[in-house]
This record gives C-alpha cells, structure tokens and sequence, in this order.
C-alpha cells in the first residue's frame, strides 16, 4: 500500500485537523502566552482577520485571555510595546514567528522564559507533532 492509498482520520473529520494544529501551536510555546507568559487558553491571530490575517501557524499565536481580548484587532507588535509586561526577547520571537522562523521565536521564548519547559527532544524529533493544517 502506498501513503497517498491511505486514509487518515483527520481527512475524514475536519474538526479533528483543526484540534490537532491548535494544540501544535500550544505545544511551540509550552503552554504559555506569547505576548506575557501566563499559561495560554486561546489563539490570537498576530495581523487580526478583520484586516486580513489568515488561519497560518505563521500568523497564529497562543495567548492568554486577558493579552487576546486587550489587543483585540490591533497590530501585535505595536500593541506589544506599550505593555507594562514588554521584553524584547519576546517581541523578537513574535516576528521571528511572524516570518515561519519557529526554531528560532521558541529558542527566544526559552531566553525570555528560563521555567519553560525543555523537551529533551529535539525540534526535529517532533517534527510530525508540529505539522499545521
């Protein structure tokens, strides 16, 4: 049997696809916001759909509820820098995030944030964990 024979399940339920790429995204960051570092409840599109932000792990981010819902569908960067919580090291990793560089935002997310936890594995291990629809 050859792979494109193949069925797989998240062909068959959408909703399940969709599950496995937000808890992917979560998975990048160790379960904590983006933006503050508080354990991470929701998905915050960096460039807001309402300007035309798309549904890309490139433009989606795990954010806590209070840092989701304060910056509403202002642009991420800008609205990062009047923050009390600001760092630099973050703000790298957004745009590091923003243009697909994921081995480098977690590196800098990991800088930013010495308790977040460390696999053992390497990115690459995890590579099929990781995969976004």
């Amino acid at each position: 049997m050859h792979i494109s024979d193949a069925v797989f399940l998240e062909d068959l339920c959408p909703k399940f696809r969709l599950r496995q790429w937000r808890k992917s995204i979560h998975k990048f960051t160790g379960k904590s916001c983006i933006y503050c570092g508080k354990p991470s409840e929701s998905i915050d599109h960096v460039l807001p759909q309402s300007q035309g932000g798309l549904n890309t792990t490139e433009n989606c981010v795990p954010a806590c509820l209070s840092c989701n819902g304060d910056k509403s569908d202002e642009n991420a960067l800008q609205w990062y820098r009047r923050q009390k919580f600001y760092d630099p090291r973050r703000a790298m990793a957004i745009r590091a995030w923003l243009e697909g560089d994921l081995r480098l935002a977690i590196r800098l997310l990991q800088w930013a944030n010495p308790k977040l936890n460390r696999n053992k594995r390497s990115y690459s291990d995890d590579e099929n964990d990781y995969k976004a629809a």
